[in-house]
């Protein structure tokens, strides 16, 4: 999801946000507006009436008015039921459109030096993007009582109870029209925050590892000339990529050390991006392209420093948001709207089945050998693994010489993966590609008359698989950004209910690329073998999402960290979580490789999302088999922002769960 949508028109409410804060108005002038407004509307109007001059209450300041504005605002501005609130929540909700929509198309627009492969980079690019004018945009709209009167109106759902009642469709849409007001976050505070996330973003963006200059102890360099690989998708999805090698063993060793020297802050800050030194990562030294030493100082800790400072912006957030008082509670209980123990039962649920165990060694079995750290992603269940990776590079080289083949055969693409000819070309129509600096992202439009944006890396010489197979993914955000906005009935829910339901498409497509490429079949073994996969990938980020958690509470129990602390605490806590879950089934210890994620430096708290994602992936995998996932998709896409309970049992007619992921697995690994 868009963080702008989250920040801006965040899923679930409060009635009690503010109450820790003085309130400037007593319940005699709560009674005074009520009685003002039964005198103009009658004994009918009553109970919306104290509703919602309790919310308007919450929010007020003394800023904002004395308490005799406060009656004469909320007699003057209740709508009452009827064909005029009707057309109050009409307009707002074209209004709500036009403001979102604007302050995404801008954002994306003042980012695109830093999203995009541009050149020339600019010192100038970073602070462009650090610039958010609507940073202020929900503090303005308390100042000029826009959003007073919308909690005036409207009803505000108390934390939880979204979940339990049964709104209709309009109830819903009003539920999210207050949502966007249930924390009032003063606009400096919001800026600082665009400010930390902008930062992080920039600094992961750049974090690129020049390969073609690693060396082994005898100067031998593996890696072929021009490899250049962004921390952690690029030198991860390498790591992969290798399993097709049958000389890929070396390389994919020297890969597991660069990340360890990445995540301890060993790694020499002369070998970040530079072709001017070659650098052995397994004795950590640093020479000169002929030789002579060179400096060979690690970086500071800046990766653990840039995580520092979103935790700082967040913790700013804080004190504005009382019913939410942490970004672990605003990230859970009013981002996802799931509880932050559910989610932990549901990762654990899946770390612990003994299915994970007759899955390593089944994957010893294919590799031959004792499993080593690195083969969490072990990538031989993919239909891919058969297939050396040179040959997909050609193949997606020749079809994609550039960002604009690509473009142009969006429609193509999604023609191959089912689709009708008028929605796919309605999709594409609506979408459009662009070449990222960094991995690759998804950033869905907030208006209708926009278009999301799917940005991929496209090396000099074409596209190769993994900007291709990255591509697949971000396809299936776009997708169902698409499909969620323009076709929800109420441009107030669209969306889906959190990240993890638009990661579950993601996944859906990016399974499917070699099918959309030719070079795949989708037999009964190729299905045992996705199930299978679909586990062994899902067990690997469940740890990853653990120690994002982990990471964020260790914060708020430590706010006055140092960097190096943070480093050594991140450290820890991705062992102890390793030797926990990882080592009993791999049968090795004390590896902080879950700690690579640059989603952990950058994101907020994003990881758990992924397994999340991919246990409604499996839920959604299954239902639509047989069924056809086009024929399926956009009926899921258009229930729109409701409740994660109520979304899962319209898609596929049960709650979430890990149970059909692993019953999949162990079938799967049954048909192997």
């Amino acid at each position: 999801m868009n963080r702008i949508l989250a920040s801006f028109a965040i899923a679930l409410v409060s009635a009690t946000a503010g109450a820790k804060e003085a309130r400037v108005i007593g319940d005699d002038r709560i009674d005074a507006a009520v009685a003002a407004i039964v005198a103009d509307h009658g004994a009918a109007a009553e109970a919306r009436a104290r509703q919602g001059a309790r919310q308007v209450a919450t929010y007020w300041r003394a800023e904002d008015g004395t308490p005799e504005t406060f009656v004469s605002f909320c007699r003057a501005q209740f709508v009452p039921e009827g064909a005029l609130l009707d057309a109050m929540l009409a307009r707002v909700e074209r209004d709500m459109e036009a403001v979102i929509g604007h302050n995404v198309a801008l954002s994306r627009a003042l980012r695109e030096a830093t999203d995009l492969a541009i050149e020339p980079e600019l010192p100038s690019d970073l602070l462009f993007a650090a610039l958010n004018p609507f940073d202020h945009l929900v503090e303005d709209a308390f100042r000029t009582r826009v959003a007073f009167a919308i909690l005036l109106n409207f009803r505000l759902y108390p934390a939880g109870e979204l979940a339990r009642a049964t709104p209709s469709r309009r109830g819903l849409a009003e539920a999210r029209l207050t949502g966007a007001f249930s924390i009032r976050v003063p606009g400096e505070v919001r800026a600082a925050a665009t400010r930390a996330y902008a930062a992080a973003d920039d600094y992961i963006a750049r974090y690129n590892v020049r390969m073609d200059r690693v060396v082994t102890a005898d100067g031998i360099k593996p890696f072929p000339e021009g490899l250049r690989l962004i921390s952690h998708w690029g030198l991860r999805d390498h790591l992969k990529g290798l399993y097709g090698d049958p000389n890929g063993l070396e390389g994919q060793r020297l890969i597991l050390k660069v990340m360890e020297r990445i995540v301890r802050q060993e790694i020499p800050a002369a070998a970040i991006d530079n072709t001017d030194v070659l650098w052995d990562p397994v004795a950590n030294r640093v020479t000169t392209t002929d030789g002579k030493p060179a400096d060979a100082a690690r970086e500071p800790d800046r990766r653990f420093a840039q995580l520092l400072e979103v935790f700082r912006a967040e913790r700013g957030i804080d004190p504005h948001s009382p019913a939410f008082p942490t970004h672990v509670s605003r990230k859970f209980d009013l981002e996802r709207e799931i509880p932050e123990e559910t989610v932990r039962a549901l990762l654990v649920a899946v770390l612990t089945d003994p299915v994970a165990g007759d899955v390593a060694k089944h994957v010893r079995k294919r590799v031959g050998r004792p499993l080593e750290a690195f083969d969490i992603w072990y990538d031989g269940f993919k239909a891919r693994g058969a297939i050396p990776e040179p040959e997909r590079d050609r193949a997606v080289r020749a079809r994609y010489p550039d960002i604009a083949a690509f473009q142009a055969d969006v429609a193509g693409v999604l023609g191959r993966l089912g689709f009708s000819k008028e929605n796919a070309d309605f999709l594409a129509s609506k979408i459009d590609v662009d070449a990222s600096r960094g991995a690759g992202h998804a950033m869905g439009a907030g208006m209708r008359s926009d278009n999301a944006h799917l940005r991929t890396r496209v090396p000099k010489g074409g596209m190769d698989y993994k900007g291709y197979n990255i591509a697949l993914h971000e396809l299936g955000h776009c997708v169902e950004q698409v499909f969620s906005l323009n076709r929800v009935d109420r441009t107030l829910l669209a969306g889906v209910p959190n990240t993890a339901f638009t990661e579950a498409f993601a996944f859906l497509f990016q399974d499917r690329d070699l099918d959309v490429l030719g070079l795949g079949k989708a037999d009964e073994r190729t299905k045992a073998l996705r199930a299978v996969d679909a586990f062994w990938m899902t067990f690997e980020i469940s740890g990853v999402g653990l120690l994002d958690m982990a990471v964020w509470h260790w914060m708020y129990d430590h706010p006055d960290a140092t960097p190096a602390q943070l480093r050594d605490a991140v450290v820890a806590e991705a062992t102890a979580i390793w030797n926990r879950y990882y080592a009993p089934v791999l049968g090795v210890r004390d590896s902080p490789l879950l700690a690579i994620y640059s989603h952990m430096i950058s994101a907020g708290l994003y990881l758990p999302d992924y397994p999340i994602g991919h246990l409604i992936h499996a839920q959604i995998e299954q239902f639509v088999e047989g069924k056809g996932l086009a024929a399926e998709m956009e009926r899921m896409c258009v229930q729109g922002r409701v409740t994660p309970d109520a979304w899962m049992r319209g898609a596929v007619g049960a709650p979430l769960s890990a149970r059909p992921l692993i019953d999949a697995a162990r079938k799967g690994l049954k048909a192997l």
